[in-house]
């Protein structure tokens, strides 16, 4: 919840891939509130009554939304998709600004590796944006689970992280109303 807030002023990326982890969280407590309570929000000793409260509160919204949304066994919540959508259009608009040559540079090197992953996604093709996501939150988990991951799958991650925390900037100076007040690409 505090998190949240935090990587959501600061980066939209971290915020996204978070958000990902905690319905996965959900899930695996099967959207059960007194099991997150203790194996999720009990695990904060430093919290006060009235914090460990709204904690539980945030995460019965989640779970309320991810029955409400059909999600309980997969998928991602609609405020989840909103952002990826909102980050896609922020990306058109970039591709297309030749104020943003940088940016669109980063791209076109991430292009490759995204032309890649959604050849092996099979019918399960989403956009450019949701791609890269789809790759660094895919490896986060096998990271999470103590499995290796090749050199090139890494080198691959690391390109496609680069072109994130490249959008997630652009994101905030979009979000706090400086991205075409600044001299754009000549900041990064």
């Amino acid at each position: 919840m505090i998190t949240a807030s935090i990587k959501k002023r600061e980066n939209i990326a971290e915020y996204l891939l978070y958000m990902w982890q905690i319905e996965d969280l959900i899930r695996a407590n099967n959207l059960d509130i007194d099991k997150i309570q203790s194996t999720i929000i009990d695990k904060y000793p430093d919290l006060t009554i009235e914090q460990k409260k709204e904690m539980r509160d945030w995460y019965e919204s989640f779970i309320d939304m991810m029955r409400r949304e059909g999600l309980i066994k997969s998928g991602h919540l609609q405020i989840n998709k909103n952002v990826i959508i909102a980050l896609d259009d922020l990306h058109q608009r970039l591709l297309s600004d030749t104020k943003f040559a940088s940016y669109s540079a980063q791209f076109y090197h991430t292009l490759p590796i995204i032309v890649e992953l959604r050849a092996k996604a099979g019918e399960n093709k989403v956009g450019e944006i949701e791609t890269c996501f789809n790759a660094l939150y895919g490896i986060l988990m096998l990271r999470l689970q103590g499995k290796e991951i090749g050199e090139e799958t890494t080198q691959a991650v690391s390109q496609i992280a680069k072109f994130l925390a490249l959008l997630s900037y652009y994101y905030k100076k979009d979000y706090n109303n400086q991205l075409f007040n600044d001299e754009a690409d000549s900041q990064k």
